[in-house]
C-alpha cells in the first residue's frame, strides 16, 4: 500500500504541479556521454558520426518512477566540417505521464586557435505529452477523487547553446535547451503548468596521472525558476584508455557510481548506479537507479586517430 501511495504523490505532483512549480527536465549520471541532450553546441564536436542510446530507471521498486530513454545521433557536415548536425529523441515516463521530445540540432565551430575550438548551437523541434489518469484507478479502484480520462498535447520548442574546448584537456558549456514557457491547461483537473527555462553549465578537464591513468573530473549544474539547483559532481579515472572507473555526488539527492569500457575504437558501454541520500533512498521500496549506455561511432576509412577523443 506506501508504494501505490508513493505513486500517487509523485505521479499526480509531477505530471501536472500547479503554476507556480516546474517541470524538470529527465536527468542522467551519465551526462558527460549525453551532452548533446542538453547542448545544441556539442552536435558534430567529435568529428566523427556519434550515435549515442542510454535507459535509464530510477527508484526501482517504486511504481511509476520514472524512466528515461535516450537516442542522439551528431556529425560534422559539409567539407569544412565547421557545420555539426544532430537528432536527438527522448522519451521520460513517470507514472501516467509520458513525454517523448524530437529535437534537431545545428551547431557552426570557429577555431580560436591550434587547439581551440568555439561552438554556436540552435535546437529545434517539440514534443508530445500524454497523460492517462485511468492508469492511477490501477492502484485505488473505485476512489472518486482521482480524476479520469487522459490528455494529449504538443508543444514546440527552441533552445541554444555554447561549447568551447581546448585540444582534448578541457571543455566548458552554457546552454538553454527549452526556450519556450509554454503553459499547459489539464482540462481534467483544471489546473496549469508553467514549461520554465532551463539553464545548463557543464564542464570538464583531463589531467594525466600517469601514461596510462587519466582523471576526468566532470561536472554539471542545472538551474531552473521554482526548482532547487542541481549540481552533479563526477571523477572518473580513465586506465589505459579502455577501462573507466569513478563516482559521482548529486548534490542533496544521491551518490552513484560508474563503469565504462572502451570495447573498440568505435564502440563503449557505460554502467551507473545511484543511490539516494534522501529518506526516499532509505525504503525499502527504493532500489536504486541504474543507467546503461552504448556509444557507436564511424570513422571515415581514410581518417586516421591522432588521439583519442575524452569527451
Amino acid at each position: 500500500m506506501k508504494n501505490k501511495i508513493l505513486l500517487l504523490v509523485i505521479s499526480i505532483s509531477t505530471a501536472f504541479c500547479l503554476e507556480s512549480n516546474a517541470q524538470q527536465d529527465a536527468q542522467y549520471t551519465q551526462y558527460m556521454y549525453n551532452t548533446m541532450s542538453v547542448n545544441p553546441a556539442y552536435a558534430g564536436s567529435r568529428e566523427v558520426l556519434s550515435v549515442v542510446g542510454l535507459y535509464r530507471t530510477q527508484w526501482v521498486g517504486l511504481d511509476g518512477a520514472p524512466k528515461t530513454q535516450t537516442l542522439s545521433i551528431h556529425s560534422p557536415i559539409g567539407s569544412s566540417e565547421k557545420l555539426g548536425l544532430g537528432l536527438s529523441i527522448v522519451n521520460d515516463e513517470i507514472g501516467p505521464t509520458n513525454e517523448t521530445h524530437f529535437d534537431v540540432d545545428l551547431s557552426y565551430t570557429i577555431n580560436t586557435s591550434d587547439k581551440g575550438r568555439f561552438s554556436f548551437g540552435l535546437k529545434a523541434g517539440g514534443y508530445l505529452m500524454n497523460i492517462n489518469y485511468d492508469e492511477l484507478s490501477r492502484y485505488n479502484e473505485g476512489d472518486v477523487i482521482l480524476p479520469t480520462g487522459s490528455i494529449n498535447e504538443f508543444s514546440p520548442n527552441v533552445g541554444v547553446g555554447f561549447y568551447y574546448r581546448h585540444a582534448d584537456k578541457w571543455y566548458v558549456g552554457v546552454s538553454a535547451p527549452n526556450l519556450l514557457e509554454t503553459e499547459h491547461l489539464d482540462e481534467v483537473t483544471l489546473s496549469t503548468a508553467n514549461e520554465r527555462i532551463h539553464y545548463y553549465l557543464i564542464a570538464g578537464y583531463v589531467f594525466d596521472l600517469s601514461e596510462n591513468i587519466k582523471f576526468k573530473p566532470a561536472f554539471l549544474t542545472k538551474a531552473v525558476e521554482g526548482a532547487p539547483l542541481q549540481l552533479d559532481l563526477t571523477a572518473n579515472f580513465l586506465i589505459n584508455d579502455k577501462l573507466t572507473l569513478g563516482a559521482a555526488y548529486r548534490w542533496s539527492a544521491a551518490v552513484s557510481a560508474l563503469a565504462g569500457f572502451q570495447i573498440s575504437e568505435g564502440l563503449m558501454i557505460g554502467l551507473a548506479y545511484d543511490r539516494e541520500t534522501t529518506e526516499l533512498g532509505k525504503t525499502k521500496f527504493n532500489s536504486g537507479s541504474y543507467e546503461i549506455m552504448l556509444r557507436f561511432e564511424l570513422f571515415k576509412k581514410d581518417s586516421k586517430i591522432i588521439s583519442p577523443r575524452f569527451f
